[in-house]
C-alpha cells in the first residue's frame, strides 16, 4: 500500500507538468506497466483530480476540477511561494493582504524546517521602504481587465487623470505591467488613436465590455522600457538624457524603471533618461549617483547644471585670510 500511495503522488507530481503525458511514457517513468498507469490514472479520478485522456495515442493531462487538490511543490518553488505569498501580503491589490496571510501560515505549517529556516532568515532581513505605499488596486477589476486582454475584448472606464479630471474611454487592452507599487494597463485608446498607459487604480471599468478587436502590433518589442519612457519621462515638463560612467547594471539598481530608463553604452557607461517638473531635481537625482556624468538635453538643464557647479565651486573656494 504505502509503494502504491508513494506511486500515486509520482504519478501526480508528474501530471502537474503542463503537457500531454503518453500512457508509456508514464510508464517508463514510473517503472510500470501501462496497465498499471491507467490503474493509477483511475485512482486518482476517484480521489477527486480531473484527468484528461487524450486523443490517438494513449495520453494524459491533468485538468482544473471542482476543488483545489494538494499541490506538489518541490523545495525551490516551495520557498518561491512563500516568499510570493510574504510580498503580496504587503502588495497594493485590495484585499489580498489577509488572503495571502492566511495562505502563508498554512503553507509555513507543513515546510520542514531547512525550508522555514531559508524564507525565515530572508524576512528576518528585509523591511518595508517606509513612505511608499502602493496605490490600492480592486483585484476584480485585475481579473476583468486581465480576461478582456485574454478575449480580445475592448474596454470602456472612467479614467481619473493626474489633475483629478475623468473623463470615458475605450481602450483595446494589450498588457498589465505591475512596477511593484503601481499597476498599469498598455492599451490602445480608440478615441485618441494611439498607445496609452493607464494607472489601474484612477480606472472604474464599465460593464458590459466593448466588441472584440484584432490584436494590433504592440507599441514595441520592449515593453518593458515603453511603459518605463510613459510613468518616468513623458508626463514631466523636462525630460533629462545624460551620459553616466557606470555600469547599466549598477545605475539601474539606483534608478528603476519607474524613476529612468537606463540603456547599456558599453560596459562601464549607460544613457540615463528621467522627467521632472524641476531642473534642480532633475541635477540632484543624477548627482547622487556619485560617478561622472554628462548631460545632453534639454538645453535648459545644460545650462542650469554649469551654473550650479559655478556656485558650487565658489562656495567651495577657502575664504580669504
Amino acid at each position: 500500500m504505502l509503494e502504491t500511495s508513494a506511486r500515486l503522488l509520482r504519478l501526480l507530481s508528474l501530471l502537474q507538468t503542463p503537457r500531454d503525458w503518453p500512457g508509456a511514457e508514464l510508464a517508463e517513468r514510473l517503472g510500470v506497466s501501462p496497465r498499471t498507469v491507467r490503474r493509477d490514472i483511475d485512482r486518482l479520478r476517484e480521489l477527486g483530480y480531473t484527468v484528461h485522456a487524450t486523443a490517438g495515442a494513449p495520453g494524459y493531462r491533468l485538468g482544473a476540477g471542482a476543488g483545489l487538490p494538494p499541490l506538489l511543490l518541490d523545495d525551490d518553488e516551495a520557498v518561491a511561494v512563500a516568499i510570493g505569498l510574504g510580498t503580496a501580503a504587503v502588495s497594493g491589490v485590495a484585499g489580498i493582504e489577509e488572503t495571502s496571510l492566511r495562505a502563508l501560515t498554512k503553507l509555513e505549517q507543513v515546510l520542514p524546517s531547512r525550508l522555514r529556516h531559508r524564507v525565515g532568515n530572508l524576512r528576518s532581513v528585509t523591511v518595508p521602504l517606509a513612505g511608499s505605499t502602493a496605490a490600492e488596486v480592486d483585484p476584480a477589476v485585475l481579473t476583468a481587465i486581465a480576461a478582456a486582454v485574454r478575449d480580445r475584448e475592448s474596454l470602456r472606464f472612467g479614467y481619473r487623470s493626474h489633475d483629478g479630471a475623468e473623463d470615458v474611454r475605450t481602450a483595446e487592452p494589450y498588457r498589465l505591467v505591475s512596477s511593484g507599487r503601481r499597476w498599469y494597463l498598455v492599451a490602445w485608446d480608440t478615441g485618441r488613436a494611439g498607445w496609452r498607459t493607464f494607472r489601474v487604480d484612477r480606472l472604474r471599468l464599465h460593464t458590459p465590455n466593448g466588441p472584440r478587436f484584432t490584436p494590433r502590433r504592440p507599441p514595441g518589442d520592449d515593453l518593458v522600457r515603453y511603459v518605463s519612457e510613459r510613468i518616468s519621462v513623458d508626463p514631466y515638463r523636462y525630460r533629462g538624457r545624460f551620459t553616466v560612467h557606470a555600469p547599466a547594471g549598477v545605475v539601474a539598481a539606483r534608478m528603476p524603471p519607474t524613476m529612468a530608463v537606463v540603456e547599456p553604452a558599453g560596459d562601464d557607461a549607460c544613457v540615463l533618461s528621467t522627467g521632472s517638473n524641476s531642473l534642480d531635481e532633475l541635477a540632484m537625482w543624477v548627482a547622487q549617483l556619485g560617478v561622472p556624468f554628462e548631460v545632453h538635453e534639454p538645453p535648459e538643464l545644460v545650462r542650469h547644471i554649469a551654473g550650479l557647479g559655478a556656485r558650487l565651486a565658489d562656495a567651495a573656494r577657502p575664504a580669504p585670510a
